[in-house]
């Protein structure tokens, strides 16, 4: 599958808010597709595409918030192999996956590695997340892994790029979703004997969300088109396309639940999950302010050479 395949896919995963790991497996394959060597590759990708074997990323700490550059997470290199001593957070679908791939520090350097669940010194502590997925703690304690990568910068640089354009997608489907079943609500929903779909300043809220939601796309099919794209150029595509995307998950979601009223919060109402995912995805490799200051930051040497 290309990027744009994959995007189309997601959109529909959004719409239907498909709370699978299909974004988790393709991220995975992508990476050891890359980097790893060819007996890694041999050993993985063919029970990750038959489906046997689920191995997700696992690169966010508590005090390092969305740095791709260190992490507190070490790997020793012993006479019996690499050991890795550490701890992951929001390790996404962590309680089902057979393996991890692990940004850890080798010395001063950035690796990846591949830590399987059922190896010794690994505890995985689950839990539901407010959108309903399922996430984990992962702590390693000399934990046995293989080495995928030395490059875990680039690696991990374009595993999180990847994450965006797929978690683009996906939000576009399910922002597709919230403004349809808002305007199916205002149509049958009345007030002083009308329904408040006929209310002008209501109508130009949802126009100001369907134009939103419109901005999102457009960025959406940026960031895949730019998936394949140099480095540099990725990783501002991706920057530009998350920080707009942010903007419009928060603005889709929180308005959808205002024009809806208390209905728009109840659990047995879809809109309330739909909220729940695009709250969750806006902060999904980077939140917008995260990308906001990686744009300011990718600006700095074109003006200080135009200065």
């Amino acid at each position: 599958m290309g990027p744009v395949d994959v995007m189309v896919v997601m959109e529909e995963l959004g719409r239907g808010i498909v709370l699978e790991p299909l974004a988790q497996v393709l991220l995975a394959g992508a990476v050891l597709s890359n980097y790893a060597e060819a007996s890694v590759r041999a050993a993985w990708l063919p029970t990750i595409a038959s489906g046997e074997s689920l191995v997700v990323l696992a690169q966010q700490e508590r005090a390092n918030r969305y740095r791709i550059d260190t992490c507190e997470t070490r790997a020793v290199e012993t006479a019996e192999g690499w050991e890795l001593t550490g701890s992951k957070s929001l390790v996404p679908v962590g309680d089902h996956a057979a393996a991890y791939i692990v940004p850890a520090m080798i010395a001063d350097t950035l690796g990846a590695f591949l830590v399987e669940r059922s190896a010794p010194g690994v505890l995985v502590h689950p839990y539901q997340t407010v959108d309903g997925s399922r996430a984990a703690e992962l702590t390693l304690s000399k934990a046995p892994g293989t080495l995928v990568t030395r490059e875990g910068q680039d690696c991990l640089s374009y595993a999180v790029d990847l994450g965006i354009a797929m978690t683009c997608a996906e939000a576009v489907g399910v922002m597709d979703v919230t403004l349809e079943a808002l305007v199916d609500y205002m149509k049958t929903r009345k007030q002083f004997g009308v329904a408040i779909a006929s209310f002008q300043a209501l109508r130009h809220r949802v126009a100001d969300m369907k134009m939103s939601l419109e901005l999102a796309r457009s960025m959406s099919y940026y960031a895949s088109l730019n998936v394949n794209a140099p480095a540099n150029q990725r990783r501002r595509a991706m920057a530009q396309a998350k920080y707009q995307l942010g903007g419009s998950m928060r603005f889709v979601g929180q308005q959808a639940v205002q024009l809806h009223g208390g209905i728009g919060m109840t659990d047995e109402y879809i809109v309330s999950h739909y909220f729940r995912r695009l709250t969750q995805m806006e902060s999904v490799f980077g939140d917008t302010l995260h990308h906001l200051a990686q744009m300011s930051d990718s600006m700095h040497p074109e003006l200080d050479k135009a200065a």
